[in-house]
């Protein structure tokens, strides 16, 4: 591979079952020994000071050394990332909580913090020559990838549910994707994924069964502690259907832990929230079922909470525990309250997912699980107009 420019600290890609190396340089999805998700490791050789952000451009691709693209011209790139963090002060005040504050990932291309992975993604799909991809996707994945490949000049499929709202199934089709409906879960349309890609040379986008989402998602995590001032929340809520972007900040903070940027001694408890009607990791964490393989779920307004199956249920329940955190779960009936809510009191139009963050915080206050005098941070990781049809 010829590089012309290179900026990553990546050194290798590891088996999470069983700590294999893998060559960071060849094109990866989940690892030939066990069969389970590839993770980026970097070198800490080459000191990366935070200092150097001062002067970067504020989108995700500031935290580059820390990214696993080797060329710079192969980034693809809609503007995506460092998004606002948000203080949610009359809903504090109607509440008594006293730093409340939502990380807004809804202003990011496509409308949600789907592009930070998919940016990522398709930027080493180019990069490994790749042209052709494809994606199952509950929603704002599919639009996501479609328009980096539109921008890539790389070939989209689209495997999504055929209950999906219109408008995401319009926005695939607009950006010049091949949409495929299947009737069922995000599972379903794995399964799909599988079939076409026994006659068909894809690239598979499939959540954690390749290397490259997890590491724009994580990006998320270097921004909540860099507009934080390098001082992490002690509680973070965040919506977790396959839990990339759960995994990816904690990734995050290891990884700061490691530059010398943040200290160990306190990281927030993870809280993963998810949807009464889908619910896995819920019901795993309770002892309800050994793993998720064999979990069925239903569909939820909160199109990305409907992921039965997830691949790295065994990466989130890590997380989890490392943190002190737990997961939760809330109605679809309580995510339209929700909505409502912070719209009328916070003028946000925010995702089901992030009113379910919401929801869950005071769920956990009224069982002392979480107090209302620490420091609550709320992920929204998408605009609530993709679903309006669905919650007026």
């Amino acid at each position: 591979m010829k590089v012309l420019e290179s900026l990553s600290n990546i050194a290798y890609l590891q088996c999470h079952a069983c700590n294999q190396a893998y060559s960071p340089s060849e094109i990866a999805s989940i690892s030939t020994c066990c069969g389970r998700p590839l993770i980026a490791r970097y070198s800490f050789t080459n000191y990366f000071p935070k200092e150097a952000l001062l002067t970067r451009q504020k989108n995700m691709w500031r935290y580059a050394e820390m990214l696993p693209l080797f060329d710079i011209n192969n980034r693809v790139s809609l503007g995506e990332g460092y998004t606002p963090i948000l203080p949610l002060q009359r809903l504090a005040s109607k509440y008594g909580y006293k730093n409340l504050l939502m990380k807004d990932e809804s202003s990011n291309p496509t409308g949600s913090f789907k592009a930070r992975g998919l940016s990522m993604a398709i930027s080493k799909a180019k990069e490994f020559g790749v042209e052709s991809c494809i994606i199952p996707t509950a929603g704002n994945a599919g639009g996501a990838m479609a328009a980096y490949c539109a921008a890539a000049g790389i070939e989209a499929t689209v495997v999504m549910p055929t209950h999906t709202p219109k408008v995401f199934k319009d926005e695939c089709e607009l950006y010049g994707a091949n949409l495929i409906l299947v009737d069922g879960l995000i599972s379903d349309c794995g399964k799909k994924v599988a079939e076409l890609k026994k006659n068909g040379n894809y690239f598979d986008i499939s959540t954690i069964k390749e290397p490259y989402r997890i590491e724009g998602k994580k990006t998320m995590g270097y921004e909540i502690a860099e507009q934080l001032d390098w001082q992490l929340p002690d509680v973070i809520l965040y919506p977790a259907g396959g839990g990339t972007g759960l995994i990816g900040i904690w990734k995050a903070f290891q990884e700061m832990i490691d530059l010398g940027w943040i200290l160990p001694e306190k990281l927030p408890r993870m809280i993963a929230v998810q949807a009464e009607n889908c619910c896995p990791v819920v019901n795993t964490w309770e002892a309800k079922q050994d793993n998720c393989s064999k979990y069925i779920g239903k569909p939820s307004i909160a199109n990305g909470l409907a992921v039965p199956n997830p691949f790295a249920e065994n990466i989130m329940l890590e997380v989890l525990l490392a943190s002190g955190g737990l997961p939760i779960a809330v109605s679809d009936q309580e995510m339209i309250a929700g909505v409502k809510e912070i719209a009328r009191l916070e003028g946000l139009l925010i995702s089901p997912e992030g009113a379910a963050t919401w929801i869950a915080l005071q769920k956990l206050v009224a069982k002392g699980i979480v107090s209302a005098s620490e420091e609550i941070l709320l992920l929204n990781t998408g605009s609530g107009y993709k679903y309006l049809e669905n919650i007026i």
